[in-house]
């Protein structure tokens, strides 16, 4: 059985002190994706640079926010698998061969990882356990009989989440008027086609959002942030809780 090709989508702006890792880190892939395209948004510092150094293929895109890039990005791709990573996210060596069996169960249309808070000097435990937690309650609060019927999870852009090009065509991919939880909704629509499967490994996020904010309020923020999502809130007003943090 010829295995599926992989396409792995990096939307970025402004991530020249991220990248770099995260692209070292792919180079090791065994077996290796069969393309990275970085789709920036109008980065101003060295990401392009990076981008070009380790060979991705870049795409240009105007600062219309995540979901615009990463559609750009999945339109642009070849694979039958499309892998949707934040610039500033370490994934495991074997990722092309977690998701191709995640993917090979017909009944599964999405799935994600475990996403670890990491910084240079400590590890955020506390906003990491909540994080992996949100998977299963926005579920089981929103959406109880899918949840416990079909096996509905809500996952988030750091979980690295990935799914087949078909499903992600067929159910119309990321919505463009949405400034954040275009992750969220994603996987509203895609659980219809099938169950959200959250594999058991670890990813590990830089913890600059959380850096800034502290635990406590970061905690504070996300869980007041899913929740008014859930209880149909549109994004465009969550969106003033949640700015952007840069380096």
């Amino acid at each position: 059985m010829i295995a599926p090709s992989v396409s792995i989508i990096i939307p970025t702006l402004n991530e020249a002190g991220f990248l770099g890792r995260t692209l070292n880190q792919l180079e090791i892939l065994d077996p290796a994706a069969d393309e990275v395209i970085v789709v920036d948004g109008g980065s101003t510092d060295a990401t392009l640079a990076l981008a070009h150094v380790h060979g991705c293929r870049v795409i240009r895109s105007q600062r219309q926010g995540r979901a615009v890039q990463m559609n750009r990005g999945a339109a642009a791709a070849s694979g039958d698998i499309l892998c949707f990573l934040h610039a500033d996210t370490l994934v495991p060596s074997d990722l092309v061969q977690l998701m191709a069996a995640t993917l090979a169960d017909p009944a599964i249309s999405c799935g994600g990882f475990l996403s670890l808070m990491r910084g240079a000097r400590r590890t955020r435990w506390g906003p990491s356990l909540h994080n992996a937690l949100k998977t299963h309650y926005a579920a089981l609060l929103f959406r109880p009989h899918r949840y416990l019927l079909n096996g509905f999870r809500v996952l988030f852009g750091d979980q690295v989440m990935f799914c087949r090009r078909r499903d992600f065509e067929r159910c119309g991919g990321f919505d463009d008027t949405l400034p954040i939880m275009e992750d969220a909704d994603l996987c509203e629509r895609l659980g219809r086609l099938g169950r959200i499967h959250q594999v058991n490994r670890v990813v590990e996020s830089s913890d600059r959002r959380v850096a800034c904010w502290g635990s406590w309020k970061a905690t504070g923020i996300y869980l007041m942030v899913g929740l008014l999502w859930g209880l149909g809130v549109p994004a465009s007003q969550l969106k003033r809780f949640y700015g952007e943090i840069s380096e």
